[in-house]
């Protein structure tokens, strides 16, 4: 009796688990099983896979059939493993020989009519597929332009459209479709960038919250802007899509292969991602589940993570920010299963500064009493505050000069971007990697000073009680200022504007 086998894969978190399908025909009345702890989505798949092989013109068995996913204790779900149960079933028959699929792959969702339709995280499948030493994927067409960027050696990567085409191209009957060259392989934009960016000519005054944001973009620094309504913080934060470098090559696959678990893309991501939840976003939408589904936080990896009215988020919504800021990854472990997913964004956040917004506002009265205004601020703790490398005041805008204002051009804008990108560069030529990422042993490193920074550093540090980490997330501030003014130590001008991104004033004490 025989029992061939067949490959697939289930996408796990930031990586994916290798599927051994075992089928097995026996005498009996007829039957199709499928066991090996399979979801409700794979045990439907039964009747699209008998479905897609009677309208693909072949043979499907009318004995008994089981088919086995192994390992059993792995809990399987989604549409994956149609396409490897539908080809282990024609191997089974006889339809097709143990030759035909040897050291190969199968992954793909069957339509009834036998057409393959693409799955999710396939970019995660065909990395699996590359560790374990399979030589060929098979995958429905639109999948391939994603599998074809990673260049994977020893994995060549064979797009189908049908059940019947794969079985022609398995025995040879017909040629499988030319990889194209690298130029053809399509790229999408992020659409928040597209259709919601502003640019900096467009804020009228805030010169130094312009100037933190060029800095914060340059140095991937968390940044914090806080002052009353109207003032241009939501405004100045949607100018960071636009001000963003291009992501790498390395970027850009990290980035795509997150966004395809959780929507239909079937392109790579050119650009960096901007994530703006609302502040009723729940915990699981925020950190991610574990099913497997990222979340925002990782969703931004490689971009910004965007959080506008910072108070306005739950107290535990804003807690689980704090171990993503500092290690660059979150974790969800949960009784049965361990998931993490990559985490390196850059947090802009804004906020009032008191519930009504106008505390401390000379041309508005506050509303608040002490009380409000105690618990407004108290929602923000002190280690998710010290987390944060930058603060700015956003002061009103007086009318006189919203009024006099006539500017239309972007010459400010395009020269803060032409700055960031050439800082980031600088700094991944220097280190590999962008300051605000630096560890403190990298830090003393890469962040050389003058003796009077030094001592600049030790007064203030002294003065303003730094903790350890607000200490290295001020030279690392002082480093970025050095580089846009393209310096190759830290001096005492650098460090004293970076105090001034440091203070975060009294109306946050």
């Amino acid at each position: 009796m025989k029992t061939p086998k067949t490959y697939s894969s289930i996408p796990k978190g930031f990586g994916a688990e290798f599927v051994a399908v075992e089928g097995c025909l026996t005498k009996g009345l007829s039957s199709f099983q499928i066991v090996g702890l399979a979801s409700r989505t794979i045990d439907e798949s039964r009747e699209r896979i008998r479905a897609a092989i009677h309208n693909s013109k072949l043979y499907f068995p009318k004995d008994k059939l089981t088919i086995n996913l192994a390992p059993a204790s792995l809990q399987k779900s989604g549409n994956y493993l149609d396409l490897a149960i539908a080809v282990n079933i024609l191997a089974l028959t006889g339809q097709l020989l143990a030759s035909d699929i040897a050291n190969s792959m199968f992954v793909g969702e069957l339509a009834l009519d036998g057409h393959l339709r693409p799955v999710r995280g396939i970019i995660n499948v065909a990395e699996c597929a590359a560790k374990r030493g399979i030589r060929h994927l098979y995958l429905p067409t639109p999948n391939a332009t994603q599998v074809r960027y990673l260049r994977l050696k020893n994995l060549s990567i064979t797009p189908v459209n049908t059940l019947q085409e794969l079985v022609l191209t398995l025995k040879g009957i017909v040629q499988s479709p030319i990889a194209p060259n690298k130029s053809e392989i399509t790229v999408v934009k992020n659409t928040h960038k597209d259709n919601a960016c502003a640019f900096l000519d467009q804020i009228i005054g805030q010169e130094p919250a312009k100037r933190a944001l060029t800095i914060a973009l340059a140095g991937h620094h968390n940044l914090l802007l806080y002052g009353p309504p109207g003032s241009g913080k939501s405004l100045l934060a949607s100018c960071a899509p636009s001000l963003l470098p291009p992501p790498n090559r390395q970027e850009s696959i990290e980035a795509t292969k997150l966004h395809s678990l959780v929507s239909d893309l079937s392109s790579i991501l050119a650009e960096r991602p901007f994530r703006a939840p609302h502040h009723s976003a729940s915990l699981a939408a925020l950190v991610g589940d574990s099913s497997g589904l990222p979340g925002e936080i990782s969703l931004a990896h490689t971009g910004v993570l965007y959080l506008d009215e910072l108070p306005e988020f739950r107290r535990d919504l804003l807690e689980a920010l704090r171990q993503p800021l500092e290690n660059r990854t979150i974790t969800i472990s949960r009784a049965k299963q361990r998931i993490s997913f990559p985490a390196n964004f850059m947090l802009i956040a804004t906020m009032n500064p008191c519930p009504c917004g106008y505390y401390g506002d000379e041309r508005h009265e506050c509303k608040c009493n002490p009380t409000q205004r105690v618990n407004y601020l108290r929602r923000l703790s002190g280690p998710l505050l010290d987390r944060i490398d930058m603060t700015v005041r956003m002061p009103h805008v007086d009318s006189s000069v919203l009024v006099k204002n006539t500017t239309i051009s972007t010459h400010e804008h395009a020269s803060a971007k032409r700055q960031i990108a050439a800082t980031a560069k600088l700094q991944q030529r220097r280190q590999g990697k962008q300051n605000g990422s630096l560890s403190s042993y990298e830090t003393t490193l890469f962040c050389e000073r003058t003796g009077e920074a030094d001592q600049i550093l030790e007064d203030a540090a002294r003065r303003l009680g730094l903790s350890a980490r607000s200490y290295f997330k001020l030279v690392k501030v002082a480093r970025t200022i050095a580089d846009l003014n393209k310096s190759s130590r830290i001096e005492a001008a650098h460090v004293l504007e970076a105090l001034q991104f440091r203070d975060i004033g009294p109306n946050l004490e």
